[in-house]
């Protein structure tokens, strides 16, 4: 089954770009295929106007609508999501995310944003339709560390949550596919560097 791994940050590399690929290479191990749409790879205006004539922004939303599951990244401004990610979202229509698992993930300064994916976008996923919203896993600065020998590095409370998310939505895509899970598969170390790997505008398959 497909995951789309959808990134809200103006930036990359990033800190949420860098963790929703450790995440995507995660649940490539346990047999699952993702696709990448980095919504700043999207032409602005179209963005802002909202034009689905765009080919970019239809094939966009169209990446959505194809999707089993959806992790979302985005880091935290003025405790909220990216309005990048808004914008992006307001392009989906009523039930855009119907049937779909959803992962969030947000990374951010410090513990004080702890809540914002709760309050801030977990109700505009509900409302556009997910089947489920798994549990958010929000991500401070001093948890997350990136070396380019070494690669992304999670302090042990972090990796924790990253390893139940991943596994939450992993189980839950085979009980849509109407298989068993298998064992759990644990990410070899390093994980690659984003200049190894980098990101294309183009949806880019595991």
């Amino acid at each position: 089954m497909s995951i789309l791994l959808l990134g809200g940050s103006p930036q990359l590399p990033s800190s949420s770009s860098r963790l929703l690929l450790h995440i995507g290479e995660q649940l490539a191990l346990q047999g699952h295929s993702y696709a990448q749409l980095h919504v700043r790879d999207l032409p602005a205006h179209a963005l802002l106007l909202a034009d689905y004539d765009d080919a970019a922004i239809a094939r966009a939303v169209r990446a959505v609508a194809d999707a089993d599951a959806i992790v979302i990244a985005t880091p935290i401004y003025k405790a909220s999501y990216t309005g990048l990610l808004k914008a992006f979202l307001d392009l989906l229509p009523q039930d855009g995310l119907a049937g779909k698992l959803v992962l969030p993930l947000a990374t951010g300064g410090g513990h004080a944003h702890t809540l914002a994916l709760d309050y801030a976008l977990r109700p505009v996923l509900h409302a556009l339709g997910a089947k489920q919203v798994f549990t958010s896993i929000y991500a401070n600065a001093q948890q997350l560390a990136w070396d380019e020998e070494g690669g992304l590095s999670l302090d042990a409370p972090i990796a924790a949550r990253v390893q139940a998310g991943i596994e939450e939505l992993s189980t839950g895509l085979f009980v849509l596919q109407g298989q068993r899970p298998p064992a759990p598969v644990a990410l070899p170390h390093p994980v690659r560097s984003l200049q190894d790997q980098p990101y294309a505008p183009q949806f880019q398959a595991a």
